[in-house]
């Protein structure tokens, strides 16, 4: 499956190794392709030209990326992600799925300080929605580590619960397979339309909790009745 992937940070870049493991035909989207911009530092995530030489996949546009991919995968910051898909292009993402695994917290400081007024009555998956009203916006892997994201075995009982929200059922069936067959989830709970994303996201809360306080970020949700 040809997948292109926007944003090259460690999510990005996590995300993109694995697929591309998995044997799909994948690219990594950036705002501009240079020779800085392949060289630079990345926080904790590598310099663009090393992710590439190890992974064997192109760093190419946000644009070129949108216009490749058959799935995309939206891998920014929550604070710049309607500003990247712009980038993208309308006409490049057009009716294909769109997973967007962004979460909205500031992290400016190192640690999570806040979440943006938007997320009280709407989300970063619903703002998406709303800006590409022709794309069909699949909420998931936000709620887990990226690590665990795409590898649930590195917790127990197959990582927990994954959680998922959308407006197109087909296109959540789609989503759903990749969480399975690709990253290994056994549960994937559908929490509906879109309008679940606003709940995922403000999972973060309790997700950066619990990650401070164990130590870790290799750890699942599981619901049990």
């Amino acid at each position: 499956m040809k997948i292109g992937i926007i944003g090259s940070g460690v999510v990005g870049q996590t995300l993109g190794a694995a697929l591309k493991e998995k044997g799909h035909d994948v690219v990594l989207g950036v705002r501009e392709v240079s020779e800085t911009e392949l060289d630079k530092p990345r926080g904790q995530a590598e310099s663009l030209r090393a992710w590439t030489t190890k992974t064997k996949a192109p760093v190419v546009t946000f644009a070129e990326a949108a216009l490749f991919g058959e799935i995309l995968f939206n891998a920014t910051g929550g604070g710049v992600s309607l500003q990247a898909l712009a980038i993208a292009g309308k006409a490049n993402i057009g009716a294909k799925i769109l997973v967007d695994v962004s979460n909205p917290g500031d992290f400016s400081t190192g640690v999570l300080t806040s979440l943006p007024h938007l997320t009280n009555t709407t989300s970063v998956g619903e703002e998406i929605q709303k800006a590409f009203p022709t794309a069909r916006v699949v909420k998931t892997l936000n709620s887990a580590y990226i690590g665990v994201g795409v590898d649930a075995s590195k917790v127990a009982d197959g990582g927990g619960d994954m959680f998922i929200a959308g407006n197109d059922a087909d296109a959540k069936a789609v989503a759903e397979a990749l969480l399975r067959r690709d990253f290994g989830w056994k549960t994937v709970v559908d929490l509906g339309d879109i309008g679940g994303a606003r709940a995922m996201e403000q999972f973060l809360i309790l997700w950066f909790r619990l990650y401070t306080l164990r130590g870790t970020p290799l750890f699942g949700v599981k619901i049990v009745t």
